[in-house]
């Protein structure tokens, strides 16, 4: 593939500064995202053909990355760009959108008229939760500062809660009578995940996206027959299929609150490690001249 676009994680500067060196070992190419065009096929090769346009998520730690103008890949886990979406739009999305399809649909298994708690509703992954979640006929609630409530409930947010200014297990409760909420998807980790036990009803579900370093108390899980699920992505084209008939029905549109040049992903690294960095949805990466778009 020739690459025109990518996209910064936060498992991109996890890899540079060291935290998989015993998967990946340093000096080592990554990059998580693609959006691009087919070059050349391989032998058996039946799906694509040159020109294709398509977008994908690289095998996590096993090979190069897409921090490249040209990408190496296997073609079960490659898809067809959609249509409406930009080369940057595409490659803001299949890492987080593949993260939230797993999350939320395979491990969750979230149903029509259940409730939902995402916390950290407008970065990468969580801009991307709240419009699926909505999308699969959830109530949604999430937690962002007080100046990103309008840009949450553009995405479909029900309810908005200010987490600097509110504890959200209080709103929660007060919110649903008491009840609680059915699933917690938590992109925060630590504390948040500790205390995301007592927003739940009883037989709820958590999902965490988040390394968990720190010790759980997990008594609350307990008391309500929770049950957690942590999520690495895995890679495969009929997470990109799902959401591509999400995008095309208009019920998905990932946001960009960045662009940088492959030149510049320093730069584009130290504002996502940056905390407090007023950032919403995913920093986007201009490969190709063609993949610029006025939407960013």
């Amino acid at each position: 593939m020739r690459v025109h676009a990518t996209s910064i994680n936060p498992l991109d500067y996890q890899v540079r500064r060291g935290d998989y060196s015993e998967l990946v070992p340093l000096p080592s190419i990554t990059g998580h995202d693609v959006s691009g065009v087919v070059e050349e096929v391989g032998p058996g090769v039946t799906v694509f053909s040159p020109g294709d346009e398509v977008w994908y998520t690289p095998q996590i730690f096993d090979g190069p990355g897409s921090y490249a103008e040209y990408h190496v890949a296997a073609e079960s886990i490659i898809g067809k760009k959609p249509r409406s979406l930009s080369h940057l739009e595409a490659a803001s999305l299949t890492l987080v959108g593949g993260t939230v399809w797993e999350a939320l649909v395979v491990r969750a298994a979230l149903r029509v008229g259940e409730s939902i708690l995402i916390h950290g509703g407008v970065g990468g992954v969580g801009h991307v939760a709240i419009q699926v979640a909505k999308a699969m006929g959830a109530r949604v609630f999430t937690t962002v500062r007080e100046a990103n409530f309008e840009f949450a409930r553009t995405l479909g947010a029900d309810v908005v809660i200010d987490y600097e200014k509110e504890d959200y297990v209080d709103a929660i409760m007060r919110e649903t009578g008491g009840h609680g909420v059915d699933v917690v998807f938590d992109t925060i980790g630590g504390n948040t995940l500790s205390r995301s036990p007592d927003t739940l009803a009883q037989l709820g579900r958590i999902v965490t996206i988040v390394d968990t370093s720190l010790p759980q108390n997990l008594v609350q899980a307990w008391g309500k027959n929770a049950s957690y699920h942590f999520v690495f992505t895995r890679q495969n084209r009929g997470k990109l299929d799902e959401l591509s008939a999400l995008i095309e029905r208009g019920q998905l549109r990932p946001h960009i609150g960045a662009v940088y040049s492959l030149a510049d992903i320093p730069l584009a690294h130290a504002l996502l490690e940056t905390p407090n960095n007023g950032l919403r949805g995913k920093i986007a990466i201009a490969v190709e001249p063609s993949s610029h778009t006025e939407s960013a």
